[in-house]
């Protein structure tokens, strides 16, 4: 794709770009970020664009992941799991305890499917509801509740908590 042409199509297509981000993340400067940093990957392969039926389609697969991304290291700057509640009564075991449970978690977190860790830690980090989880990733809350489901299982099955 020429020059002209990738600009014709980018001034086209970013305002969808932009209200698909603004969608998922609910910040217009995010939003804004996304649809340029969509724009900028399409610009870097614009020579096999011509390949693809709909550039568009592409472009908006794209800004769904990109925001999905967002979405995942903000929920995991927010949970710092090596802080612990210190109390006058912890003692430097329990520290260790619940550092070392921590990091098992998370290192179990990081096991499930993309979709599955979104959903858990949204729900159960970020203390978001079914509904506002299924309008944030674009879902329906049926099954933002079976992949919650499906992540809460593997975590008990990994931990040997058998219901």
């Amino acid at each position: 794709m020429e020059q002209k042409d990738f600009e014709i199509e980018a001034k086209r297509i970013r305002p969808q770009l932009y209200r698909q981000a603004l969608h998922y993340l609910n910040n217009s400067d995010d939003a804004d970020d996304v649809a340029q940093e969509v724009l900028i990957k399409l610009w870097s392969i614009r020579r096999q664009l011509e390949e693809y039926r709909l550039v568009e389609a592409l472009a908006l697969v794209i800004t769904k992941h990109l925001c999905f991304n967002r979405l995942r290291k903000v929920t995991y700057q927010m949970c710092d799991w090596s802080k612990e509640n210190i109390t006058d009564e912890t003692t430097p075991e329990d520290v260790y305890i619940t550092k070392e449970e921590a990091g098992r978690i998370e290192e179990m977190i990081k096991t499930l499917p993309d979709i599955q860790q979104a959903t858990l830690r949204m729900k159960h980090i970020d203390g978001l509801e079914v509904a506002e989880i299924a309008r944030i990733i674009g879902s329906s809350e049926v099954a933002v509740r079976t992949n919650l489901s499906r992540a809460r299982k593997k975590m008990m099955n990994y931990f040997g908590i058998n219901k």
